[in-house]
């Protein structure tokens, strides 16, 4: 079952691209998160979301809303794909246990073993306040639904 608004977000702890440990509870109190689940690093759907995130970064950083990436990869695969694409925002693997964190929020994809596309905007308090996730693996989120989000924080 997909987190919904409303609850707290689960607290997780995974290692980014640069294998540095990222935890929910780093941005409690001081930033909002968008935390942005992928299924596959290194496909293009997903090379696209990401790239449009980093184009408009600004827009998340005016906001006081930290962006973290997730996929069920490894991180020496997500450390190459960041560095090609100039990700500065952190990509964290959940790889191991095999996509707990995607299971936890209700992304996990079973059949394939990788995330579905889910977005969770979680404000300062740690609360959900918006969700989105897509109908299928090669649907790509709309750029518009994250202004919808932002605008409810």
């Amino acid at each position: 079952m997909t987190i919904e608004i409303g609850q707290t977000a689960p607290e997780f702890s995974l290692k980014d691209q640069n294998g540095e440990l990222v935890s929910l509870a780093d941005f409690r109190g001081n930033k909002a998160v968008a935390l942005v689940f992928y299924p596959f690093t290194f496909t293009g759907v997903c090379e696209g979301e990401l790239c449009e995130l980093r184009d408009d970064i600004a827009q998340y950083e005016s906001s006081d809303v930290q962006v973290i990436a997730v996929s069920c990869d490894t991180q020496p695969s997500q450390k190459v794909w960041a560095a090609e694409k100039g990700w500065t925002f952190p990509v964290l693997s959940d790889f191991w246990p095999h996509g707990a964190v995607a299971q936890a929020y209700g992304v996990f994809n079973e059949a394939v073993g990788c995330a579905n596309r889910g977005t969770f905007l979680i404000d300062k308090n740690g609360e959900v306040v918006d969700v989105f996730v897509t109908e299928s693996l090669g649907q790509a989120r709309d750029k518009s639904r994250y202004d919808e989000a932002l605008a409810r924080l």
